[in-house]
C-alpha cells in the first residue's frame, strides 16, 4: 500500500484528525507520539513536542514507523505451513481455519502430554501493559502450559540491585541534571537512552564533569569528558579498588555508613587488597586512572552513577548491579539530588500500576506449573530429557531465532517435526519461517493499550490511531480468540482492553490520561529514595554484607570473578577462542530484530559485520573490508570486516540485531552467544562469549 509520510498541506479537513500515542519499543525513553490520520489511513507520525521527556523527538527508526505499517511484507492473513520448516513456504487461511488447527493439535498435545507440554515464550516485541502480557496469563494458566521464567534483560539488574538495596527502585534518571560529577558506566545513553542525553548536557552547562566507563568507545564515549576502557567483564574488579581508595582516603560518609548500612568493617576488608594497581592489571588500565577514578568518585558531590542493563548480560552480571549499588551508599550520595544511582526505574510502576490483576492462579491444574528459562529455549526444544517435552511453543512479541544465545540450539529445535509452533507476528520473521501456524499481529498505531516506562516517569497512553489491515488483531484479541477456539467459558478469559486497563491502574484518572497522553507516575517531585535510609532490607539498611546471599549460597561480600568462558574457569576455552566477543548495539535506524529487515533501516547499516582492532586484525593478516569467519564451537559467521579504535586488543564485535534470511546465512550474532544462566537474577551471560576470527579461506 502506497502512503506518504509527508505532512498535508491541507492545515485540517473534515477527514483529518490526530491521535495521541506511545512508542512501545523495548527502550527506557518510551517517547510520545502523534499520528496524522485522513480517512483511514495514517500519513503522518512525529514526536509530541508536549511530552516532558521526550519532548517532540523521535529517534531515526520510529520517525519511519509508517514503513513498517505500511511494508508490502507486512503480514495480513493468518498462515498455514505447507513447505519444509524453515523454508517460509505458507498458503493463507482464513481466522476459522488457523485457529480450528491450533485447537485441535493443542487439544490432542494436552490429552497426550499434558498441558506443560506446552511453553509460551514471549518478551518486550511491546512493552504495553496490555499488549505484553495479560490475557495470555489467563490462557496459559487454564491450559496448565509451562510457566515462562527469566529475562533476557531486566531481571538480572534488578535482581543484584535489590541484593543491596532491598529493592530495584533507585533515583529519577532525569535527576542527572543536578548532578557535578556523572558516571554512565556500561550505558551508551546517545545511542540507546538518547532523550537523557539533554539532561547531562544540563548537568555539563552546570559545571559537571561527564565520565563514561564501558568497554567500547562509543558515541556516548567520544562525547564525554573523561572515558575510562576497562577490559570487558572487569568492571567489578574497578569498583572494589574504587572502594578501596574511598576507605583508604577517608572518603567515607561516615554518618550515613554508621546509620543507613551494615557491613561496612567486613567490606573494608574485603577491598583491602584490591589496590589500584591490582585492579589495574585486571582491567588493562593505569593505576593512576583508577585513582583519579576514585578520588574524583569520593570527592565530588553530587556525584551521579547512570547505568542500564548491558552489564547485566556476564555470568556475574548481578554482583555488577550488587556492587555498584555500595558505591552511593559509602559516600552518602543518595542524600543529595543529582546522587545516587539510576537505572531502570521500572520498581516505581507500582506507584500506580498492578499487573497481578491478570494472573488467574485459580484457573491452574492443583499441581501446579513447571518453570522454564527462556533463555535456555534451545535447550528445552533439544533435551531429550526434559519430562514431558515441549511438543507445542507459542511465540509472541519477539523473534527468539535472533535474540535468543546459542541460536543455532534453538533452530534446531525448531526444525524437530514433533514440535507444533504458533507464531503471532507482524512479518515473516527467522522464528516465524519455522511456525506451523502465523497469525497476523497489529502494530502499535492499531492498538490501545498503556505503555509504562522504564527510563523515565511517565505512563504513556497508546491510542489506536487506525484500524489493523487485512485481518491482523492485537494479542489481547488474539487470546480471546484462541480461548474460544479451545472451548473454554470463563469470563476473565473474554475481558475487554478497557476493563483489563482500568483494572490494573490505581490512582489514575484514565479518562485525562487518554486526553492528554502522559501522566506522571503518584511520586514526589524530588526522588531520593534512600536520602534518609529506610532501605527496604531485612536489616533495614544498606546491605554491604548481605546474609541474604549467604543463605543462598552466594558471597555475601561485592567480589570479581573471571567466567568460566574465559581466563582461569572451568570449561575455559581461551586458547582455542582468543578474543572476547561483544554483540552491541551501534545501529540507529533499527532496535534489537524490529527494523533490520525494511529497506530504509537495515541495509542502511551496511549489514552485519566484525569489528577488530588494528593488533588483532594484523596478527590474523586481515585488512579492512576482508572477509573473515568468526565461529566458536556454537556457530559460525562470515563476515565483512571493519578496523578501528573502538575496542581494546583482545575484543571482537558483531552488532546485534540483523536477521539471519537477510544476509545470505543461516546464522546470527547469537549463533555464537553464551547461554550459561547469570549468577542470579534469572539472566543469561550473552557477555562471556569468546570467539576466534580469520581470514575466510583459513581453517580452525
Amino acid at each position: 500500500m502506497a502512503v506518504t509520510t509527508a505532512p498535508s498541506t491541507s492545515e485540517a479537513t473534515p477527514a483529518r484528525r490526530t491521535v495521541l500515542g506511545t512508542c512501545h519499543h523495548d527502550c527506557p525513553d518510551s517517547c510520545g507520539w502523534v499520528v496524522t490520520v485522513e480517512g483511514d489511513t495514517a500519513v503522518r507520525l512525529r514526536g509530541n513536542r508536549d511530552h516532558p521527556y521526550s519532548r517532540g523527538e523521535l529517534c531515526p527508526k520510529v520517525n519511519r514507523f509508517l514503513d513498517r505499517v505500511y511494508s508490502p511484507d507486512r503480514l495480513l492473513h493468518p498462515l498455514l505451513r505447507r513447505g519444509p520448516k524453515g523454508e517460509g513456504d505458507f498458503e493463507p487461511v482464513s481466522w476459522d481455519e488457523a485457529l480450528g488447527a491450533v485447537a485441535d493439535r493443542l487439544g490432542e498435545v494436552v490429552r497426550t502430554y499434558g498441558g506443560e507440554a506446552v511453553l509460551p515464550w514471549w518478551d518486550a516485541g511491546t512493552q504495553g501493559l496490555l499488549q505484553m502480557s495479560s490475557l495470555d496469563r489467563r490462557f496459559f494458566a487454564k491450559l496448565g502450559a509451562s510457566r515462562r521464567t527469566g529475562s533476557l534483560c531486566g531481571g538480572v539488574a534488578s535482581a543484584g540491585t535489590a541484593s543491596t538495596n532491598g529493592s530495584a527502585r533507585a533515583a529519577d534518571p532525569t535527576d542527572v541534571r543536578f548532578a557535578r560529577l556523572v558516571l554512565l558506566w556500561g550505558t551508551n545513553t546517545r545511542l540507546t537512552n538518547r532523550h537523557l542525553w539533554p539532561f547531562v548536557e544540563e548537568a555539563r552547562a552546570n559545571g559537571a564533569t561527564v565520565v563514561v566507563i564501558d568497554p567500547m568507545r562509543t558515541i556516548t564515549a567520544e562525547s564525554a569528558d573523561w572515558f575510562v576502557q576497562p577490559l570487558p567483564g572487569t568492571d567489578v574488579a574497578l569498583m572494589l579498588a574504587v572502594m578501596h581508595v574511598l576507605v583508604r582516603d577517608d572518603l567515607v560518609d561516615h554518618d550515613y555508613v554508621d546509620r543507613h548500612t551494615i557491613g561496612f568493617d567486613r567490606l573494608a576488608e574485603r577491598v583491602r587488597d584490591w589496590t589500584p594497581q591490582r585492579a589495574a592489571a585486571t582491567c588493562g588500565l593505569e593505576a593512576a586512572e583508577v585513582e583519579r577514578l576514585a578520588r574524583a568518585y569520593g570527592t565530588t558531590s553530587p556525584a551521579f552513577i547512570r547505568t542500564l542493563i548491558g552489564a547485566e548480560h556476564r555470568e556475574q552480571g548481578a554482583m555488577f548491579f550488587r556492587t555498584l549499588a555500595c558505591l552511593p551508599a559509602l559516600t552518602g550520595a543518595w542524600r543529595h539530588r543529582g546522587g545516587g544511582l539510576a537505572r531502570s526505574v521500572g520498581a516505581w510502576f507500582d506507584a500506580n500500576v498492578d499487573d497481578s490483576v491478570f494472573d488467574a492462579p485459580h484457573l491452574e491444574p492443583a499441581g501446579g506449573r513447571r518453570s522454564v528459562n527462556m533463555n535456555h529455549l534451545g535447550r528445552s526444544l533439544t533435551d531429550p530429557a526434559m519430562d514431558p517435552p515441549v511438543k507445542a511453543l507459542f511465540v509472541w512479541n519477539g523473534n527468539p531465532l535472533v535474540s535468543v544465545p546459542n541460536a543455532d540450539l534453538t533452530r534446531r529445535g525448531l526444525a524437530r517435526d514433533d514440535l507444533f509452533t504458533v507464531v503471532s507476528e507482524q512479518f515473516l520473521t527467522d522464528t516465524a519461517r519455522y511456525a506451523d501456524v502465523v497469525l497476523p499481529a497489529a502494530t502499535q498505531i492499531e492498538q490501545a493499550d498503556v505503555v509504562p516506562a522504564w527510563g523515565h516517569l511517565y505512563l504513556g497512553w497508546n491510542e489506536a490511531a487506525i484500524a489493523p489491515p487485512g485481518e491482523a488483531v492485537p494479542n489481547t484479541e488474539l487470546w480471546r480468540r484462541l480461548a474460544r477456539a479451545m472451548g473454554f467459558t470463563e469470563p476473565e478469559l473474554f475481558e475487554g482492553d478497557d476493563s483489563l486497563l482500568r483494572s490494573a491502574l490505581h490512582g489514575v484518572d484514565v479518562d485525562a490520561l487518554r486526553e492528554r497522553g502522559f501522566v506522571r507516575l503518584s511520586l514526589p517531585e524530588d526522588l531520593r529514595p534512600y536520602a534518609d535510609g529506610g532501605f527496604p532490607t531485612a536489616s533495614g539498611k544498606a546491605e554491604l554484607y548481605s546474609h541474604a546471599l549467604a543463605d543462598r549460597g552466594h558471597d555475601p561480600l561485592p567480589t570479581f570473578r573471571p567466567p568460566a568462558e574465559g581466563t582461569g574457569g572451568e570449561g575455559d576455552t581461551t586458547a582455542r577462542f582468543p578474543l572476547v566477543l561483544m554483540t552491541p548495539k551501534t545501529h540507529t535506524r533499527f532496535l534489537n530484530t524490529s527494523y533490520s529487515h525494511l529497506p530504509k533501516h537495515g541495509p542502511a547499516e551496511g549489514g552485519p559485520f566484525v569489528e577488530l582492532d588494528p593488533a588483532d586484525a594484523e596478527a590474523r593478516g586481515i585488512a579492512e573490508g576482508d572477509v573473515a569467519r568468526v565461529w566458536n564451537d556454537r556457530g559460525s559467521l562470515t563476515l565483512t570486516v571493519r578496523i578501528g579504535a573502538r575496542l581494546r586488543p583482545g575484543v571482537a564485535a558483531v552488532p546485534f540485531g540483523w536477521w539471519a534470511d537477510h544476509h545470505g546465512q543461516p546464522a546470527t550474532a547469537n549463533s555464537l552467544t553464551n547461554d550459561t544462566l547469570t549468577d542470579w537474577g534469572g539472566g543469561v551471560a550473552y557477555g562471556d562469549t569468546r570467539v576466534q576470527v580469520a581470514a575466510a579461506s583459513g581453517s580452525d
